[in-house]
């Protein structure tokens, strides 16, 4: 099981992040690539927020096919294209995340890969079978 720490004693992130994880001996890793939100047609949306959740969807086919889950989650990095679009992609994030507190570094960048493209994640995961 993960030990998720939000302390007290250090200025207290926004939003439904923790300082850190702790990851126990024994426990298998996930590291996932850049995540985007292209559908596996190829079509991609507009919106950062649809963006978000197709990159959600394609995290969780992920940690599905490692026998893993969300609970799972370890660390996020974000890279988003437009400050604009923070608050919709934590909508999304909390909304999937629901009460699981894993850590997040946010990255503010001009582009991706493909102009159209307006976030990006990173995901580690661990677990103990």
């Amino acid at each position: 099981m993960l030990k998720v720490h939000v302390l007290d004693s250090i200025y207290p992130h926004s939003r439904n992040v923790a300082h850190a994880v702790e990851v126990p001996a024994g426990a298998r890793l996930l590291f996932t690539n850049g995540q985007i939100g292209t559908k596996a047609d190829g079509f991609t949306p507009e919106s950062a927020t649809e963006q978000a959740a197709i990159v959600f969807e394609r995290l969780a086919t992920i940690l599905d096919a490692a026998n893993m889950s969300f609970a799972d989650i370890v660390r996020f990095n974000t890279y988003l294209t437009d400050s604009d679009d923070i608050q919709d992609y934590l909508d999304v994030r909390d909304g999937v995340m629901g009460d699981h507190k894993p850590a997040n570094t946010f990255f503010l960048i001009d582009a991706l890969v493909r102009p159209n493209l307006k976030v990006e994640i990173e995901a580690v995961a661990a677990k103990i079978d």
